[in-house]
């Protein structure tokens, strides 16, 4: 017999004057849904993809760094995931970089749904080589985030430094979670913000976890996680 679980997926179009999205999640890996753009559907990204019979991935927003990243998050939260981002890169990374972020924790709340039987909370550490880091998340519907990733460089390829905990901030706006992400050691920043991602990417997972037993409670003493 077939799971009885709702699916949990979303697909969003984000136009503005400074970028234009399309986006496609599952937070279970597996099928996009069947409202995903066909722009999405049809855009193609050779350095930021991936399919196996559990996941879909393909991260095309302009900024390599920044697609790695997201294919990290992806890869390692579980989710099957495209991206595809037109942006005015002409100016520079920040409306790009933002707006993907923001367009994926709108997602993501929406793929999410009810919070009834979930976890809604979720911690990891990931290490990369000699770099560290810890990520704690509940996913409150109260959006707050407090990153300190202590980046140094000035670029990190064609992403700004200071875009990397913004854009965990944005993720954190749009996804409408309380998030801390902290790199705790490392001497290159390449590895402190890729293994920030990373542990985000395994808290994420915790977090949203379907708990046996817990079916249609709400993890909340209030009763209600809404808005």
């Amino acid at each position: 017999m077939g799971s009885t679980l709702p699916v949990r997926s979303a697909a969003l179009a984000r136009d503005t004057n400074e970028t234009k999205i399309q986006l496609a999640i599952n937070l279970d890996g597996g099928e996009f849904p069947a409202d995903t753009d066909s722009r999405l559907l049809n855009a193609t990204s050779e350095h930021a993809s991936q399919s196996s019979k559990s996941q879909i991935i393909s991260v095309n927003t302009g900024i390599g760094f920044l697609d790695h990243m997201l294919h990290a998050l992806a890869k390692h939260a579980g989710w099957s995931f495209a991206i595809n981002c037109e942006g005015d890169l002409h100016i520079d990374d920040h409306h790009t970089a933002e707006d993907c972020c923001i367009a994926l924790g709108y997602a993501f709340n929406k793929a999410l749904g009810s919070l009834a039987g979930v976890a809604r909370f979720g911690y990891a550490y990931a290490p990369l080589d000699e770099a560290l880091s810890r990520a704690v998340i509940d996913l409150s519907n109260r959006p707050y985030s407090v990153i300190d990733l202590g980046l140094k460089r000035e670029w990190l390829g064609k992403l700004s430094t200071e875009m990397v905990p913004h854009c965990l901030q944005s993720f954190a706006q749009g996804a409408r979670v309380t998030l801390h992400v902290d790199c705790l050691r490392g001497d290159n920043d390449h590895h402190r913000a890729e293994s920030a991602f990373k542990a985000l990417a395994v808290a994420v997972k915790m977090a949203t976890t379907r708990v046996k037993g817990k079916e249609g409670e709400v993890p909340s003493t209030k009763g209600t996680l809404s808005a």
